[in-house]
């Protein structure tokens, strides 16, 4: 089993760091060279940035705040947000992102994802899917969630939407549980474990983190890397320390 991946998810609105809870009410978190430079220094195996308000907005991924990110910093970084194409997609891969992740562009137009992977290869495509589990249980997935006035159902389920993603190229999956998302009650391992067991492709994780121990929970489910925000940014959880103690429990991890 490949070691498991810590991996601070910063969303930028404005080219500044932000955080919500369940996708609302975000609150201004800092720099993202700020950031960018603190988890390198703690040991992040990635990073993941999402420029939560540009599909809603119908605008491109601005690629000045990749090359500043990229200019500081030495480990894989992925980028979302307004990649609606390849040409948009080479800007951010050229001014130093590793991997670049799609999300509504990917659902208003799934061809994107077979575009993306022949033009990059699908080791560089990540498709990052924002799912709410419904009153019904249902597990529906949303869209143009950046802003909550412009959220909608896109009328597809989630693991139905996953499979065809990874058919059409996909090298990634991240399942960003919406329910779940900053309230800090652990990651919904139910899902986490229908996903993986859906598509064989590296699946992470996002939404739920509030303690080491949910981390190895997640990772024990079958994930193979493991997004959080707030618990990092607030220093309520350590890298290193998060590190240690997921050793400490048996499972691998990058030093």
């Amino acid at each position: 089993m490949p070691a498991a991946r810590i991996i601070p998810c910063l969303d930028v609105a404005n080219g500044r760091v932000v955080k919500g809870v369940r996708f609302r009410d975000h609150r201004d978190m800092g720099d993202i060279v700020d950031h960018a430079l603190r988890y390198r220094d703690e040991g992040a195996d990635e990073l993941v940035f999402y420029d939560i308000e540009a599909s809603a907005d119908g605008r491109s991924l601005d690629p000045r705040w990749v090359e500043r990110v990229a200019e500081v910093i030495d480990i894989p970084f992925s980028v979302a947000g307004g990649i609606a194409n390849v040409a948009t997609a080479r800007g951010a891969l050229s001014a130093g992102a590793d991997k670049i992740s799609v999300n509504s562009p990917a659902l208003a137009r799934p061809p994107l994802i077979a575009e993306l992977a022949a033009a990059f290869g699908r080791q560089c495509v990540v498709v990052g899917i924002d799912s709410l589990r419904e009153s019904d249980g249902r597990l529906a997935v949303k869209q143009l969630t950046g802003r909550p006035e412009a959220t909608r159902d896109s009328g597809r389920g989630t693991l139905e939407w996953a499979r065809e993603a990874v058919a059409l190229g996909a090298g990634e999956i991240v399942l960003n549980c919406m329910d779940r998302d900053g309230v800090r009650q652990g990651y919904d391992l139910e899902q986490l474990k229908a996903l993986v067991a859906a598509v064989d492709v590296p699946v992470v994780v996002s939404g739920g983190a509030g303690a080491p121990a949910d981390f190895a929970a997640a990772f024990r489910a079958g994930a193979s890397g493991a997004l959080a925000a707030s618990v990092f940014h607030e220093q309520r959880i350590a890298v290193p320390e998060l590190k240690a103690f997921l050793a400490r429990e048996g499972l691998e991890v990058r030093r």
